[in-house]
């Protein structure tokens, strides 16, 4: 399916407009309202709400596979796995919040095929993160904690980092990065 600057645009606007108001909520009125368009001239460029929820949702969901497919392939030590994998979250919530809070907030309201095929990416992502810590303990990388506490914590933090972050737009992504990363990895305890 091929993606104009229009449909971008709309995808864009619906992202921001699902954050929000969720999106059970929001109509393709609303979204054409936003545009400052009639609604029938949405249909020119989609043809559906769902169609844009599944144009926001699927390509992060793949953006976020990829990448962690490219990390568990990777000879990286688990240290290094599990910074890029801090850093792809911080990455895509700098670039796509609108974007990223869709994803997080509205996947159930995805039709029945693309809803399996994002809960499939999602569990594969989570399976493939929970290998990647536990070679790190075995490994004595990381301590031998229980290890659904720090998948949970990790995740859930950097799944949320939308919430928090744009509050904080005094924050440069740079010392984000760098201090997220130290305090997920290492703590804030000095030993």
């Amino acid at each position: 399916m091929k993606i104009t600057d229009r449909k971008t645009e709309i995808v864009n606007v619906s992202a921001r407009l699902f954050k929000e108001k969720g999106y059970s909520a929001v109509t393709m009125r609303d979204i054409a309202q936003a545009m400052d368009i009639k609604a029938a001239s949405l249909y020119n460029h989609i043809t559906s709400k769902q169609e844009i929820l599944v144009l926001i949702i699927i390509e992060i969901a793949e953006e976020f596979t990829a990448i962690m497919n490219e990390v568990v392939l990777s000879k990286e030590t688990t240290i290094s796995k599990i910074e890029r994998i801090i850093q792809l979250h911080i990455d895509i919530t700098l670039r796509d919040a609108d974007a990223l809070a869709c994803l997080n907030n509205d996947w159930m309201h995805l039709a029945d095929i693309e809803l399996q095929y994002f809960v499939k990416m999602r569990d594969d992502y989570e399976q493939n993160f929970r290998a990647i810590v536990q070679k790190g303990i075995d490994e004595g990388e990381i301590k031998n904690l229980n290890i659904e506490v720090i998948i949970f914590s990790t995740l859930s933090t950097l799944r949320t980092l939308y919430l928090w972050y744009g509050k904080k737009k005094n924050l440069k992504p740079k010392v984000l990065k760098s201090n997220m990363i130290q305090v997920l990895l290492h703590g804030i305890v000095n030993m």
